[in-house]
């Protein structure tokens, strides 16, 4: 069944990459002025947070993330535009939707402070999660191509976003060279994102595969001012292996293997990183890995493929 979903999962991007490289390519379309939906906890609601100005860094005044999530260098004039796309700052609670399958494409989000899960349903009904978002990341871009969302957006913790209109950001883009080059870059890095992906579920084995998502994820805890070797997963483990195309069984069998080299410790949700270069060495890009088994190449220990894994 695993397997089904990571194919399922595989294919959905698929498309959705190409859907996304076809919207980039097509002229702009007319726009008309977006509308902030409230009454509906599925969408970005009105909030009575001021629109926040913006500086020259692409900050926004009272936000502490490191780098922002807006273009740098914007000039008097393209900082007016932005600042009229993003409408308001808007709480969420743990498990509230923030984008529901199927909802009209209004707004896209800036994660500011929690962290958000996407899913689609798959062909038997079975939900498969897509991908895992956190400070600075932005949501809704999923929406792009059909102007619907074709998947959910739900906080795994106390959030905050910022609400952006999709219509006001593509004026701003139409009026500015840098917004343009910072709205391909935005979807760039999703494609990117999503070839890691395909990446993963195609060629790694179980243990490769939580491996190299522990390894990002820290990589991502560290670009935001966070320990890349002391964090706390906000998903659970069977969130984590639909990502992942694994078992819940086997994602705890995998934890507990790490564990046991003394790689990592993971006390429910609570993962302490031992041993960087060990980690790295699971996935053949670290140091060069000594003592192999089961004639693995000298870089590259290999993997235990044990039937009922899940992969």
């Amino acid at each position: 069944m695993a397997a089904r979903l990571a194919a399922f999962a595989l294919r959905s991007i698929l498309e959705t990459v190409v859907d996304v490289l076809n919207a980039i390519a097509r002229p702009p379309a007319t726009l008309r002025p977006a509308r902030v939906m409230s009454g509906d906890s599925r969408r970005p609601r009105d909030a009575d947070a001021r629109r926040p100005e913006i500086d020259a860094r692409g900050h926004c005044a009272g936000c502490n993330l490191p780098g922002g999530c807006l273009p740098s260098g914007l000039s008097p004039l393209e900082r007016r535009l932005v600042e009229s796309a993003i409408t308001s700052r808007n709480p969420l609670r743990t498990g509230e939707v923030l984008f529901g399958a199927g909802d009209r494409l209004q707004s896209l989000c800036a994660v500011r402070a929690g962290f958000f899960k996407t899913s689609i349903l798959s062909e038997d009904g079975r939900e498969q999660v897509t991908g895992f978002y956190m400070p600075g990341d932005m949501l809704g871009i999923d929406g792009i191509y059909t102007g619907r969302h074709t998947g959910r957006t739900v906080a795994l913790d106390q959030s905050e976003v910022c609400v952006i209109s999709y219509a006001n950001l593509m004026h701003a883009a139409e009026e500015s060279p840098l917004v343009q080059r910072y709205a391909y870059r935005m979807l760039g890095r999703e494609i990117v994102r999503n070839h890691g992906l395909m990446l993963m579920l195609g060629t790694m084995c179980a243990e490769e595969r939580l491996v190299t998502f522990l390894l990002s994820f820290s990589r991502r805890m560290q670009a935001r001012g966070y320990s890349p070797s002391d964090f706390l997963l906000r998903m659970t483990r069977e969130e984590l292996g639909s990502f992942l195309g694994l078992r819940l069984e086997t994602v705890s069998r995998s934890l507990s293997k790490l564990h046991a080299q003394g790689l990592i410790d993971a006390e429910r949700r609570h993962i302490r990183i031992r041993d960087m270069d060990g980690l790295s060495r699971l996935t053949g890009r670290g140091p060069p890995w000594h003592g192999g088994a089961g004639g693995a190449a000298p870089d590259r220990p290999a993997c235990g493929r044990v039937s009922g894994t899940g992969h």
